[in-house]
């Protein structure tokens, strides 16, 4: 009788445990999206009416982590420690259209919008572009970003 209860007990512990993948949006097989990961910006480009803005990586790090359903992304100043900033939510991926849905931010101009990138990913390298545009407030920037995968 002991041995049945102590077999009963770890089954239920067991299950209980697992894991419950049907709620993933984002994963339709058994093999991890080559998206998912960490990834460390080597290249930042943001092109807004007539002018364009590459990002200095030497005095900042910008990272972006992405799981089965949310990404989030922060940036740190090097020199200046006030100069950090992150924002993050949930995506969806379909094909090489990747589109982020902006949660958790505090550009409010941003917050809870949608905005659709292609992405490439080739070996440890993903490059991102897309337009970011809210039409009410006059916003519409193209951006391009490049990134290697954080082992």
């Amino acid at each position: 009788m002991k041995k049945v209860s102590i077999t009963l007990l770890l089954t239920l512990l067991i299950s209980s445990c697992s894991e419950q993948k049907g709620n993933l949006k984002n994963t339709k097989s058994k093999t991890t999206p080559k998206i998912m990961g960490t990834w460390k910006l080597v290249y930042g480009s943001v092109k807004e009416n007539d002018s364009l803005t590459i990002k200095d990586v030497s005095k900042a790090e910008f990272v972006k982590i992405i799981n089965e359903t949310h990404f989030a992304y922060f940036n740190q100043s090097y020199n200046e420690p006030i100069n950090f900033y992150g924002a993050g939510g949930t995506y969806t991926l379909e094909n090489n259209t990747y589109t982020e849905k902006l949660t958790y931010t505090a550009w409010e101009d941003y917050r809870d919008r949608s905005f659709p990138f292609t992405v490439k990913i080739s070996k440890d390298s993903l490059i991102q572009y897309g337009v970011e545009e809210v039409k009410e407030k006059n916003i519409k920037r193209y951006v391009e970003e490049k990134y290697i995968r954080i082992k």
